[in-house]
């Protein structure tokens, strides 16, 4: 490996680890500058959830990429765990979204209606199918179910992502990044303890990234705290996903996660007594069979959110060399795989996904 790599990406979370793994798989040379730990990041605050239809994203792209970063790891997760050794816990066996009241009943009806209309598979279930199937659910206004919707274990992908980016190659430094290093208007490097100097450089740090000097923009994204619970697996549940009353439910392993709060709390990573009580009460209003559970751990992480909703993926217009990855809110994990491919292609001057130009960089500041 040259002294100097191809690509220096700025964050290891799981974004910037998918981004070096694609990268590295198209023989490019790449450091990932990554301070060191899991607290805070984005992921930490997912369930690994892959539901872009039970979310129902209103924006047709993203709608369409979110599918996309589905898809995804059903097409790579054989390579990759066979190449990382790694099982990614990936289901694709559906989730269902409850329907509290007939307002809700009609709003998903009519969200089944136009995802037909798209060619996407889902359907609607009325109170009595959605009781036969999961009799532990709580009884409603009826369901929309997504069937080819599902989850995979978003720590055991980031670990994934990494060991497979050391197969490739990938040079993973211990550092945090405080500015980039521009000359003649042009990025060269990073700046952290040392400086790092590289012929382009990807900034995938997600809920930091527009804290980072010398950007040649406002980076309009802000950290977003998702706290999460669990409680321990009751035997007499089977394998789901479910969302209702605003959160999700599903298990894993002997726990069943819930999630989550969108908190605008700055950088602090505090679990709250009112975040996790809400997240519990919604838990036991979707599944009565968890009322009598003690929670049996917390915690939070931060996401980073933009403005529209929107991830910022691509170059940065008005300094050659410098790319962007980040914004990616509550989608991180959906998208990292498929906002790798992307990197790599718009860095090889390929085309790649429609509606790639509605996640530019510029698209909120101009200059």
């Amino acid at each position: 490996m040259s002294v100097n790599p191809d690509v220096l990406i700025v964050g290891g979370g799981v974004v910037g680890a998918a981004c070096a793994r694609e990268l590295g798989l198209a023989g490019q040379s790449v450091t990932v500058l990554d301070p060191g730990g899991f607290s805070g990041q984005g992921w930490q605050a997912a369930a690994g959830l892959l539901a872009p239809q039970i979310e129902g994203a209103s924006d047709e792209t993203m709608l369409g990429i979110g599918v996309a970063g589905r898809e995804y790891y059903v097409s790579h997760r054989e390579e990759l765990e066979t190449t990382s050794g790694i099982g990614i816990g990936l289901t694709v066996g559906g989730i269902v979204r409850l329907a509290t009241t007939e307002a809700d009943a009609e709003q998903l009806r009519e969200q089944v209606a136009l995802q037909r209309q798209h060619g996407l598979y889902c359907d609607w279930l009325d109170e009595d199918e959605v009781s036969d199937r999961w009799p532990w659910l709580a009884r409603g206004a009826g369901a929309f179910l997504a069937p080819t919707d599902g989850a995979l274990d978003p720590s055991r992908l980031v670990h994934a992502l990494i060991v497979d980016g050391n197969r490739l190659g990938v040079r993973r430094v211990e550092d945090r990044a405080s500015g980039l290093i521009i000359r003649s208007g042009r990025v060269l490097g990073v700046r952290g303890h040392e400086e790092y100097h590289a012929g382009q450089v990807l900034i995938a740090a997600g809920a930091w990234s527009g804290r980072i000097e010398q950007l040649p923009r406002p980076l309009s994204v802000e950290p977003v705290r998702g706290q999460m619970l669990a409680f321990d697996r009751p035997r007499s549940l089977d394998d789901f996903i479910a969302y209702g009353r605003g959160h999700y439910l599903l298990t894993r392993g002997q726990e069943v996660i819930a999630g989550s709060t969108m908190e605008h709390a700055g950088f602090s990573l505090e679990v709250t007594e009112a975040g996790i009580s809400g997240i519990r009460e919604a838990a036991i209003g979707v599944c009565p069979a968890l009322a009598d559970l003690k929670v049996s751990r917390t915690w939070a992480g931060l996401r980073p959110g933009t403005p529209d909703g929107l991830p910022i993926i691509g170059p940065e217009p008005a300094t050659p060399g410098l790319w962007y990855a980040t914004g990616h809110g509550r989608n991180g994990v959906l998208l990292a795989g498929v906002t790798g491919v992307m990197i790599q292609q718009l860095m090889a001057g390929e085309a790649t996904l429609d509606g790639a130009t509605d996640f530019r960089p510029e698209r909120f500041w101009s200059r």
